[in-house]
């Protein structure tokens, strides 16, 4: 089977570059278009991120001699790439006319950035929750004449760590009424050069620009539905959150208060809830796709995990790693969760959206 030739728009930048990596040796596809702002066009993709590469490993060999171009020309990616993955870093408004510039000339986009995840037809995915709001595509491309191309997204990175959790008690006949969270939240997160060392080191910042409004809004269209041509946001539960940034590289945490939305007799145990958790399972780890963890949500029952730099790798960065689940004197539960924010959070969650399409047939006609 040939490969599906892809491009990264962004790509010497924080996430672009996490892309590049993740994508070397990928069964399904591969690099083939890089394109990132006017002052990197022109330079071979190992002579822009020369002074700027972030990944531990070398740039790929595949990629190091590509050509970068200018992001903004959509018609220098004709016949070089089928979709985009974009991880763009420019002004919203920006964002979201290019990216949908490249969907009208025919090429899909599958984006990292927050532009275009209020757009009410556009899905914001997390394979294992929303698989189904898939749907929406057909509608998105009547509704702007387009033919090949679209636009799917990913959530705010921090949603990862509790996402998946909150779902499966939701799947499990365990409805949620009300949330309070705080997430402590990795320094690569701000991408680069982002907050400066001398903020971070010895320090928190209990303050993220519009971290908390995603938090608390992003998590209802995820657990919509698809109605009407567009995704109708759920009414519940209810989330009051604080986000912070704390000296940690890679791993966001959240510390989760929650209430069920159910009498007390019918409210679910501790064991109960470890239990829905252990066995959770959806599409992704059904179609086997490349990217998925085979255990999405990962319970640790050591006190003090857990930890980004012990347990960000669980399930190679894709899991939901879960740990102090106890009663709560005001909510019923809480907990502390963790996920790696560069990999499930952004470029690898934006890579298995990518295999999730291509498994339900939305890049055959490319």
């Amino acid at each position: 089977m040939s490969k599906i030739r892809v491009g990264v728009l962004g790509a010497t930048g924080m996430v672009g570059q996490r892309y590049i990596h993740l994508l070397e040796n990928h069964p399904w596809f591969e690099v083939t278009y890089v394109a990132a702002s006017p002052r990197s066009a022109g330079k071979l993709y190992k002579e822009a991120v020369a002074s700027r590469w972030l990944i531990g490993a070398d740039v790929p060999a595949a990629v190091a001699d590509l050509v970068v171009q200018d992001a903004n020309d959509v018609k220098a990616s004709f016949g070089k790439c089928q979709f985009m993955f974009s991880a763009l870093e420019m002004g919203k408004d920006a964002i979201k006319a290019l990216e949908e510039e490249y969907a009208a000339a025919g090429i899909p986009v599958v984006s990292n950035a927050s532009a275009n995840r209020w757009t009410e037809d556009v899905p914001m995915l997390i394979p294992e929750i929303n698989a189904d709001h898939l749907e929406v595509i057909a509608e998105q491309k009547k509704h702007h004449g387009w033919d090949k191309g679209f636009i799917a997204v990913k959530p705010n990175c921090s949603l990862q760590t509790y996402m998946m959790p909150l779902y499966a008690l939701i799947k499990a006949g365990y409805p949620v009424k009300r949330m309070i969270i705080t997430t402590l939240q990795a320094t690569s997160g701000a991408g680069y050069p982002g907050v400066p060392s001398f903020d971070m080191i010895d320090n928190i910042v209990p303050y993220i620009g519009g971290e908390e409004e995603k938090t608390e809004k992003e998590c209802l269209k995820i657990l919509g539905k698809v109605s009407g041509g567009k995704i109708e946001n759920a009414g519940a539960p209810l989330v009051s959150s604080t986000c912070t940034r704390v000296p940690v590289v890679d791993g966001h945490t959240a510390t989760v208060n929650l209430e069920f939305d159910l009498p007390e007799d019918k409210k679910p145990s501790i064991e109960e809830i470890e239990r829905v958790w252990s066995e959770f399972k959806s599409l992704p780890q059904e179609l086997n796709l490349p990217s998925a963890p085979e255990h999405p949500i990962v319970i640790r029952h050591e006190e003090n995990r857990p930890q980004p730099r012990r347990d960000r790798e669980t399930e190679k960065g894709m899991a939901s790693v879960i740990g102090r689940l106890r009663p709560c004197s005001i909510f019923d539960v809480k907990f502390v969760a963790l996920s790696h924010n560069t990999k499930r959070g952004a470029a690898l969650g934006g890579i298995l959206n990518a295999e999730l399409l291509k498994a339900k047939g939305y890049f055959d006609n490319l």
